[in-house]
């Protein structure tokens, strides 16, 4: 695969870039500030990008939003983003930000198993969501959600599985060849077997697609 690296730190963008060539992939671009990787992604077309979260000027989230700018401009561009922290917070906005598809937030220290790497590139590549499993859990436990799958009936997996996809009602609608009404119904259906909680500030179809993705090998 073609990919374009940022992040600030030229020791860990160096080393990822020798471990992606390694084994097969072609790093068509580099960046170590925000600011200079939507040009380069415009001069390289590249297959994923890869995006540190904290970078220049402020350290917080500048990697973040520079995904939600690339998304819009490149909305079929899969994007992975790492941190070396856990932060569920990000997994949120990210999963928001890129209507949760060809996205992949990972922890740096799981980088570096070249296998689970280039499985998420894979996964990407196919237009799958990978989130770190220490990260979805966290997520999880703080929702307390347990095993939330198994009452599920396999019509509601099947509205579950395409929210996953990024699927919006309608195009759920279309897919499963169904009423949009008859949709809705199955979503909040799904959100409530899950018990998804309904505070203001929770994403319920968020927490709905990480209960999916951690209770659901990977293909």
């Amino acid at each position: 695969m073609r990919l374009v690296l940022a992040d600030d730190a030229w020791l860990a963008r160096e080393g990822l870039a020798r471990l992606l060539a390694a084994h097969g992939h072609t790093v068509v671009g580099t960046a170590g500030h925000p600011d200079d990787v939507p040009a380069l992604v415009r001069e390289t077309a590249p297959d994923i990008v890869i995006l540190d979260i904290r970078m220049p000027p402020a350290f917080t989230d500048e990697g973040l939003r520079l995904a939600g700018s690339l998304r819009r401009d490149h909305p079929d561009l899969p994007l992975l983003l790492l941190s070396q922290y856990a932060e569920p917070a990000y997994v949120t906005a990210l999963l928001e930000l890129t209507g949760s598809r060809h996205c992949g937030y990972l922890l740096k220290e799981h980088v570096l198993d070249a296998r689970q790497l280039d499985t998420a590139l894979e996964r990407l590549a196919a237009g799958e969501v990978v989130i770190d499993t220490a990260v979805v859990r966290l997520l999880l436990d703080s929702a307390g959600l347990r095993d939330p799958l198994a009452s599920l009936t396999r019509r509601e997996r099947d509205v579950l599985a395409l929210m996953a996809q990024g699927l919006t009602d309608r195009g759920i609608s279309e897919r499963l060849f169904v009423s949009l009404n008859t949709v809705g119904t199955h979503v909040q259906r799904v959100l409530r077997k899950l018990d998804i909680p309904s505070g203001a500030g929770d994403n319920r179809r968020v927490l709905a697609v990480l209960a999916y993705l951690d209770h659901t090998p990977p293909r």
